[in-house]
């Protein structure tokens, strides 16, 4: 029988099969944990909580108490910009228009992103330059 004959029929003598390079197995991918849900800060939430009673103490006009209550909730989370925004709130009502003024500078650097609360603090600005005239 004809070397290239067996080659074909593949009963074949060493050196007329080539070999076919190994298969790499496909590249493994990482296993990647599905993602937990992240439980809330407790100071933010803490946080959010003390901004409404402050928010509730202005709209009975007891500023005095929201400023107490607020500046509480701006130690358990100074980057909620609403607090600083009902500060000024309080401060306008109590006619000092220093510290509103403050703290409506600090509400429009924590609310520039957020375009409704942003109007809100302009307009709180300008009602402060007006108190000031």
């Amino acid at each position: 029988m004809n070397i290239s004959i067996a080659c074909l029929l593949g009963l074949t003598a060493a050196g007329c099969v080539k070999e076919r390079p190994a298969q790499q197995p496909p590249p493994t991918v990482q296993q990647v944990e599905p993602a937990q849900p992240q439980e809330p800060d407790p100071r933010k939430v803490a946080s959010l909580q003390l901004t409404d009673q402050g928010r509730r103490m202005l709209e009975a006009g007891e500023s005095d108490r929201a400023i107490r209550v607020l500046e509480q909730a701006i130690s358990l989370d100074p980057n909620n910009g609403r607090n600083y925004y009902y500060l000024a709130e309080a401060w306008l009502m109590k006619g000092v228009t220093s510290e509103a003024k403050e703290f409506n500078h600090l509400a429009e650097i924590h609310l520039k992103e957020d375009k409704d609360w942003s109007d809100r603090v302009a307009h709180q600005a300008n009602r402060i330059v007006d108190m000031e005239k």
